[in-house]
């Protein structure tokens, strides 16, 4: 079997369409229509060395003859050249709906590129479902493109740092608790006057457990008990940030917990695992346990926040957002969610220190003035 290489080609707005080329296939297809090498070399207008040449490199690459090379006589195609080219057309053939269909969903992606009035913005989050509607409801209004990639929160503040995305989303609990995991988490990647904060949604985090909740669980306390099954967050995600929190509070160890090493992707993941038996409860979103026809039992409310560089909030991608953010559209689209609300300062660039109290400025000491004695 070999493997095949797809390629495309950008062409102006009056240029034919073309099926998916193949620089062999070319070749091929012009020395049967041509009737000879010089022919053919002349009809791509290609000099004769150079489709000799590369016939041979193919020959030698596929470890068949593909030309009926006789002295005095014009190249042919022998039957596996024949075949080979018979291969791919029937191919082509049979994909040109999918081909059609392929070709359409990149020119429209391209479109974007030379839309001026579209915008895309470039986004590293936390896994949230918000973000997911969020994006839907950019696109059928205003023309912004969310380029979302699910990742951690701390992955995702580290990717902003580090030049990968223009944005990051992550969530801490609505009252912050000084020295907490959260904070030391947190603090050494963002820096007041470096990054702006932008209020985005309110939700609540809470354990997913089977419908009726047959363990009564009620709390993290209760995930030590025999016989409760839990499944845990990846490290790097805010989700785990909160769960080793909530932990270190009560005062529980990791090794305390069943599962704890167990890890899944997503809130959709845990959602799964319990609904499919093989786990008891996991910290998550109240849409990923109703999706899933699971109970929910919230802990914790939340601020999920929007960060990017000072540098890029006058971009007129990152305005465009804070427009939408600030609509009421998007607000009651948000607070139709369940475990969702939209955030009283949603769209807004927020103070860092106001809503993530973890800096201390010691306080400038006044000038001493003369005394004038001499």
């Amino acid at each position: 079997m070999h493997r095949i290489d797809l390629s495309y080609q950008l062409g102006g707005t009056d240029a034919p369409p073309t099926v998916i080329g193949n620089a062999l296939m070319d070749l091929l297809f012009a020395v049967r229509e041509q009737g000879s090498i010089s022919a053919a070399a002349k009809a791509l207008n290609l000099s004769y060395r150079h489709v000799w040449g590369e016939l041979k490199k193919w020959e030698q690459a596929l470890g068949r003859t593909l030309i009926v090379w006789d002295k005095g006589q014009p190249a042919r195609l022998n039957e596996f050249g024949e075949k080979l080219l018979w291969a791919e057309r029937h191919a082509q053939a049979r994909l040109a709906p999918q081909i059609n269909a392929l070709r359409a969903e990149l020119e429209r992606a391209f479109a974007v590129a030379f839309d001026d009035a579209a915008h895309v913005v470039s986004l590293y989050a936390s896994h949230d479902d918000a973000l997911d509607a969020l994006r839907g409801h950019a696109v059928a209004s205003d023309k912004l493109h969310l380029d979302i990639r699910f990742t951690g929160s701390v992955d995702a503040i580290r990717g902003l740092n580090e030049g990968r995305c223009v944005m990051a989303g992550f969530h801490t609990r609505r009252d912050p608790v000084p020295g907490s995991l959260t904070e030391r988490s947190y603090k050494p990647l963002l820096k007041p006057g470096l990054h702006k904060l932008i209020g985005f949604a309110q939700r609540q985090q809470g354990l997913i457990v089977a419908r009726g909740n047959p363990k009564g669980l009620a709390g993290v306390q209760d995930l030590r008990r025999p016989g409760v099954r839990y499944v845990n967050r990846a490290l790097g995600t805010g989700t785990r940030v909160l769960f080793d929190e909530l932990l270190e509070q009560a005062g529980l160890a990791a090794s305390a917990i069943d599962g704890y090493v167990r890890t899944e992707p997503s809130h959709a993941a845990v959602a799964h695992a319990i609904a499919a038996g093989s786990a008891d409860a996991g910290l998550g979103i109240a849409p990923a346990a109703r999706h899933h026809h699971l109970d929910f039992v919230p802990l914790v409310s939340e601020n999920y926040f929007l960060v990017c560089l000072k540098s890029s909030l006058d971009h007129p991608s990152t305005q465009a957002l804070l427009a939408i953010l600030r609509s009421e559209r998007w607000q009651a689209a948000l607070a139709a969610m369940p475990g969702y609300a939209p955030a009283p300062n949603s769209g807004q660039v927020l103070s860092m220190r106001r809503v993530l109290p973890w800096w201390s400025f010691p306080a400038k000491k006044p000038r001493r003035g003369r005394s004038g004695s001499s």
